[in-house]
């Protein structure tokens, strides 16, 4: 969705189709100018994730959103002040205790910590050609990226952030670093990179993007998974 607006009419239809069905349905609408959280990939959002619900890392946005979600959650079973409640199971250790449980019940290793779970060993840093403040995300650039880098068909594959909007950056800063399991995915990483801008850097009062002086050439991303 790109305006709240459209995503109202969703959550509309949602809720209809529901009401039909006999269930009683919540739509959460959230922001979504940026990626939610520092990582990108299944491997790395697990890591994050891990982190997270062990209280060894505050991550502010994502924190937040699965707070408003399970807080809604339970709201419409009738507790009241849902957010606080999930915040509170959070911060407790609960989560991260029902989480294990889970995972013994699947056949997994409920001991798992966030260092076990393997990330690419090849690497590239992209760094800031000039000082401000990130100001925007192409999220669609972000996604061509990190599928080029074999995400999330290779797990170890995706990104890690080192700047999101509202961060002030110095000249030759990273701003993200992109992981791979193969080198030659990379190469096709630096190919996106080469033409396409993914994070806007700039001084907070600059309203300019880019200037267009031609008919643009839209490009899809096509990429052949090996």
């Amino acid at each position: 969705m790109k305006t709240t607006g459209e995503a109202d009419l969703l959550a509309r239809d949602i809720i209809e189709l529901g009401r039909r069905l006999g269930i009683h349905v919540h739509c959460i609408v959230t922001f979504g100018e940026q990626p939610i959280g520092y990582t990108i990939g299944p491997a790395l959002e697990a890591r994050e994730a891990l982190e997270v619900i062990m209280n060894q890392k505050i991550v502010p946005d994502l924190i937040d959103k699965v707070c408003n979600i399970s807080g809604s959650m339970f709201e419409l079973l009738g507790k009241k002040n849902g957010y606080a409640l999930a915040k509170k199971i959070l911060e407790s250790g609960k989560a991260e205790q029902k989480m294990r449980e889970i995972i013994k019940a699947q056949g997994g290793n409920p001991s798992v910590k966030p260092e076990d779970i393997k990330i690419g060993k090849y690497r590239l840093q992209v760094k800031s050609e000039k000082s401000g403040q990130v100001l925007w995300i192409e999220n669609r650039i972000i996604v061509d990226i990190g599928r080029a880098a074999g995400a999330p068909k290779d797990k170890g594959a995706g990104i890690i952030f080192n700047k999101k909007i509202g961060d002030v950056v110095e000249k030759g800063e990273v701003l993200f670093t992109i992981y791979a399991e193969k080198q030659y995915k990379l190469d096709r990483v630096k190919s996106i990179l080469s033409t396409q801008k993914s994070i806007g850097v700039g001084e907070k009062s600059d309203m300019l993007i880019h200037t267009v002086t031609e008919s643009p050439t839209v490009e899809r991303t096509f990429v052949i998974d090996r």
